[in-house]
């Protein structure tokens, strides 16, 4: 890819009207090619993602992250992204709905400097929580997960962080969609295929 393709601030919007999504605002692109520009930059000597290349970001993150923040309820004022890593998906939701409150919890120092920065630097509605999410003294409407390893751990921690009735948001691969239905403490309401994906998808639950 040249400098010019790597630069071209209308690729992202090219995606999403490629998987039928509706474009974004300039400001919001502008924002996601900074966050784009800052990924590259610290994964240089930071493990925040596996995927390296600027295309490959936008196609396995930012568009699955944009589409979850576009399914989220209106009524949802305040989100937890637990083991918050790169910022995703809570960075993409909150360029994406500006509405939110957005905490990010990372207990990784590193990864939790990244998300000050980003922060810092895209000026979005958003904390960074450098701790153990359960040690957070506050319920929120909504808690994401995405690339959990330990889901039945992960969900029981992020259930704890809900207010009564809040939304679970899972995102994570079909072949896990029958461990998350015997899950107890939720009631799951829906699944949503995530466009242009073979297995990926997003559970929505509430606490019971």
């Amino acid at each position: 890819m040249n400098e010019m393709e790597a630069a071209d601030p209308n690729r992202l919007n090219a995606k999403l009207e490629a998987a039928r999504l509706e474009p974004l605002g300039q400001e919001q692109i502008n924002q996601f090619n900074r966050y784009l520009d800052l990924i590259l930059k610290w994964n240089a000597r930071t493990n925040l993602t596996s995927v390296r290349e600027r295309d490959e970001i936008i196609d396995r993150h930012f568009l699955e992250c944009i589409f979850c923040a576009r399914i989220l309820p209106a009524n949802v004022g305040t989100l937890l992204d637990l083991g918050s890593g790169a910022g995703l998906p809570g960075i993409p939701i909150a360029i994406c709905r500006p509405d939110l409150h957005v905490t990010l919890a990372e207990s990784q120092n590193k990864k939790a400097a990244f998300l000050n920065e980003a922060v810092r630097t895209l000026r979005i509605n958003t904390r960074v929580y450098a701790g153990r999410a359960e040690d957070i003294k506050l319920l929120f409407d909504a808690v994401t997960l995405r690339a959990v390893d330990k889901m039945p751990e992960a969900i029981s921690l992020g259930i704890a962080q809900l207010r009564a009735k809040g939304m679970l948001v899972v995102m994570t691969s079909d072949c896990h969609e029958i461990e998350l239905a015997s899950l107890k403490a939720v009631v799951w309401q829906s699944t949503v295929r995530i466009p242009r994906t073979e297995h990926r998808i997003i559970c929505l639950g509430n606490r019971e």
